[in-house]
């Protein structure tokens, strides 16, 4: 058995990869981001980062670097930010992806002192499925390091039954409420809204959108793409290497009660809604 790399790492040093032009040795060099994957969370963020990095015109960083929603990192200013970010070409896009972005009450004021003009890729799926996904996360967390866990039905229904809409989770599912912070600072030309459900069934259809948001020229194509029948979604090849997201994604869900997925449904529909209305597109959610 060889070495498996990360397709990103090794993508990034093919020499088919780089711009066909003359390159200075000084061209070469970390640079702040023109686009930032904000979130959401559990909603395909790693899968879409991964897709992009097979575009030629892409620098992708490979790691979550939390800078706008941590104190801590904040405060070690830009130049600590650009050092998290990869070594690239002019002819490139720098793009990083933390989903905590999203949610972060800081990150769009901050976002938008460093770059009044940055391009967002917001990523999104049903709700109730994203909070299940988040849920079935933490769970498996908990159980790795033998901690204590409750089922979802005991974190969700208070006595008599009533939603705890406080739970984290829940909160992240509030897109239409988190989307509104970001529209005070940037206008809805610099987000764009991918469909995490049509990025698993057709990648290819909504990366070529990506890619035109971006100003990339077109380049993904179905040889990009193949259905893995074990793991149940698509996964990505390029220049003779495959690589499939790992298995921390697409985990089983646990069984949810029918009752509360219900209660749900009916508690995200305003919301999603509102949500709807502000990004001027519905999808098919519960």
């Amino acid at each position: 058995a060889g070495v498996h790399l990360p397709l990103l790492y090794i993508l990034s040093h093919l020499p088919n990869c780089v711009p066909p032009l003359p390159l200075e040795k000084d061209d070469w060099k970390q640079r702040l981001p023109q686009s930032i994957i904000i979130g959401v969370r559990k909603g395909g963020t790693r899968a879409l980062l991964e897709m992009l990095s097979l575009h030629p015109q892409v620098a992708a960083a490979q790691s979550e670097v939390h800078f706008f929603n941590v104190e801590e990192n904040y405060r070690k200013g830009l130049g600590w930010y650009s050092q998290q970010m990869p070594i690239s070409h002019p002819t490139q896009i720098t793009v990083e992806k933390t989903p905590g972005y999203f949610s972060s009450l800081k990150a769009p004021e901050r976002i938008h002192a460093m770059d009044n003009s940055m391009k967002l890729l917001l990523i999104v799926r049903d709700p109730v499925e994203r909070l299940v996904s988040d849920y079935t996360q933490i769970l498996h967390n908990r159980k790795a390091r033998h901690k204590p866990y409750q089922a979802l039905e005991q974190i969700l229904l208070r006595q008599g039954q009533e939603l705890n809409t406080r739970y984290k989770a829940m909160q992240r599912s509030l897109y239409a409420l988190h989307l509104a912070r970001w529209l005070e600072f940037f206008p809805r030309s610099q987000i764009h809204v991918v469909d995490g459900g049509t990025l698993i069934r057709e990648p290819l259809s909504e990366m070529r959108h990506v890619e035109h948001f971006l100003g990339l020229e077109p380049y993904l194509g179905p040889d990009n793409f193949y259905f893995n029948q074990t793991k149940g979604f698509y996964c990505l090849q390029a220049k003779g290497y495959q690589h499939c997201l790992d298995q921390s994604k697409g985990r089983p869900h646990p069984t949810v009660d029918e009752v509360l997925l219900e209660q749900l449904c009916t508690y995200f529909s305003e919301h999603n809604e509102n949500f709807f209305a502000m990004v001027g597109r519905t999808f098919n959610w519960c």
